[in-house]
């Protein structure tokens, strides 16, 4: 019952660390809504969820287009009326060493590893001020932390999301707004195990 008549928001939520977000804040008694690109996996969260007599919704959110993350967020207060935290996890990443690395694939990176924290945060926090409460967490990483070999442009971007989070911490805190952010190592996840084929050439994922 720790967080009965919550309501939580998880971007990438269909997988991974995003799908084990999503099945243990709605453990834990929350109200659940998956922010996903792709919906058909996040559908089946969606329905482990319910299991567990949850609620919980699916809205397909491309988190790098502002108008997606604004109709996402009306959705939300239109079916549950608040958000009380956000979970920003919705990431990409692919591998190249820096001189090999194309234009497209460092902009991919920045737009929705480090953009799509932005415009998420940016649309939650209006409604959060008007609460006086939330939380808001965001999925960085160890890599954040130091650089990593062949994933320069992954790296710059969760860098990128430390330094909104302890600008968003410093800025929301009058409204009794928390803001995290959490750096994990390698977890064996969908995007990990391409990682582990790069010997056999570039790996990508994509779970906006």
């Amino acid at each position: 019952m720790k967080l009965s008549q919550k309501v939580a928001v998880v971007t990438g939520g269909d997988k991974g660390i995003g799908r084990a977000i999503s099945l243990r804040l709605a453990k834990e008694d929350a109200d659940v809504v998956i922010a996903n690109i792709h919906t058909e996996r996040a559908k089946e969260v969606r329905d482990e969820i319910k299991k567990i007599e949850r609620r919980c919704i699916v809205i397909k959110t491309d988190v790098t287009r502002s108008n997606e993350v604004d109709m996402m967020v009306e959705k939300t207060i239109k079916e549950f009326g608040r958000i009380d935290i956000l979970v920003n996890n919705a990431g990409i990443s692919s591998m190249a060493p820096m001189v090999d690395l194309k234009e497209r694939d460092w902009d991919a990176n920045m737009s929705v590893n480090a953009k799509g924290v932005f415009l998420c945060s940016k649309a939650v926090a209006k409604h959060m001020i008007n609460q006086r409460n939330g939380k808001i967490i965001n999925n960085a990483s160890l890599a954040a932390k130091r650089g990593a070999l062949f994933l320069g442009h992954y790296s710059a971007s969760k860098f990128a999301v430390l330094g909104l989070t302890y600008t968003m911490a410093i800025e929301l805190a009058p409204y009794n707004i928390t803001v995290n952010a959490v750096c994990p190592g390698i977890v064996e996840t969908d995007m990990i195990r391409r990682e582990w084929k790069w010997g056999r050439g570039p790996a990508g994922n994509d779970s906006r």
